[in-house]
């Protein structure tokens, strides 16, 4: 009763096709199909290939891209006169230009701004950066706490059915967006 195998062994390499209507083939295409060494598992694998290299090749030249548009930045950054570096033949210039870069700078053209006054900017927008306690207000809002406990709760009771847990996913995206909200009305004002 087990000792024979329940497969039954190819007894030859030829396939064989049946149908209610009659197909014809010619013997070249069959014999070209059967001793062809391409298969399912090859093209995947040429197909795969090809999208790695146009990814690449796409990766490449938007760093192309990039880096060119931060060269120009950087030339047209360069070309333009600094206010700061007066010759120190001129010590009255340079501290009039000093005095009237501050003043331009809270007039905010940002092409007449000098290194102190741009550090300073830079400085207290760290400060205000720090201020702002993104990841504990995230933490801490219950809301979202609870929507995404039900979402997990969810998706592990229907480990074989995720599809079955939309409406927690939905809650857990409102909740998401009212933060979003929040957060985007305490930034911009």
């Amino acid at each position: 009763m087990g000792q024979e195998s329940s497969k039954i062994p190819p007894s030859s390499t030829q396939h064989v096709f049946s149908s209610e209507t009659p197909v014809r083939f010619s013997q070249e295409l069959i014999d070209a199909l059967q001793s062809s060494p391409e298969t399912d598992s090859t093209r995947a694998k040429d197909l795969e290939l090809h999208i790695q290299s146009r990814v690449n090749a796409e990766l490449s030249r938007l760093e192309a891209e990039q880096t060119k548009a931060l060269k120009e930045l950087e030339e047209q950054i360069s070309a333009s006169p600094p206010d700061s570096h007066q010759p120190s033949d001129q010590p009255n210039k340079s501290d009039s230009s000093s005095a009237t870069c501050d003043t331009n700078a809270k007039g905010g053209k940002p092409q007449d701004l000098g290194r102190q006054s741009v550090q300073k900017e830079i400085e207290t927008l760290r400060q205000r950066l720090s201020q702002r306690k993104l990841k504990e207000d995230i933490m801490n809002d219950k809301g979202v706490e609870k929507a995404k406990e039900d979402v997990v709760k969810c998706l592990r009771i229907n480990d074989r059915r995720p599809l079955d847990c939309w409406q927690e996913v939905e809650v857990f995206k409102k909740e998401v967006g009212r933060l979003e909200k929040d957060f985007l009305g305490r930034v911009i004002q």
